[in-house]
């Protein structure tokens, strides 16, 4: 399967300037981070890409937005795959806000606050990766499965720390 991490957002932005949390509760992608959107969906748009999974925080929204242009990709919105909640930027949309800016997608089985309440610990996160990662082992069509996710998620994932706009292939199957 294919991993994305989001493009970049205005908290990215903001925090790599100043190492601060610049209090943006869950940001749009900057005018960059919709260029590596672009860019990653112009990149694998011969992957054979056919399901998108993405995040319901709306940097990974964006991000995903490319890939929905592509023949015969369908999206799926899992808050499982949410980012580790650890700043401002981690407090999601309440699901009738997301509707409203992308209805595209369904959101009707989002709880109503579907982040983490408080700062989420390290193996609260790796859980929820090790729980997604055994669920797409067990699916035919991880291979042509896309995630766009953040930053924490990914990096419980796979041990690795991805830029943003970032891609990588990755089996789910290794590991378990």
């Amino acid at each position: 399967m294919f991993l994305l991490r989001h493009g970049q957002s205005y908290f990215n932005l903001h925090f790599t300037a100043t190492k601060r949390d610049p209090g943006i509760e869950d940001p749009e992608l900057t005018e960059l981070g919709h260029q590596q959107a672009r860019a990653a969906a112009q990149a694998l748009q011969g992957a054979g890409i056919t399901r998108v999974i993405v995040s319901p925080y709306t940097r990974a929204l964006q991000t995903a937005e490319p890939f929905l242009a592509l023949p015969g990709v369908t999206a799926e919105v899992l808050h499982e795959v949410r980012e580790r909640t650890a700043f401002v930027c981690d407090i999601g949309s309440p699901p009738a806000l997301l509707a409203t800016r992308f209805p595209h997608h369904e959101f009707g089985h989002l709880p109503a606050r579907w982040w983490h309440e408080e700062t989420e610990s390290e193996a609260a996160t790796e859980e929820r990766a090790r729980a997604f990662r055994a669920a797409m082992a067990a699916r035919e069509d991880h291979a042509s499965t896309l995630l766009v996710s953040h930053w924490g998620f990914l990096l419980a994932l796979t041990g690795r720390s991805v830029a943003n706009g970032e891609w990588l292939e990755y089996d789910p199957a290794e590991g378990l």
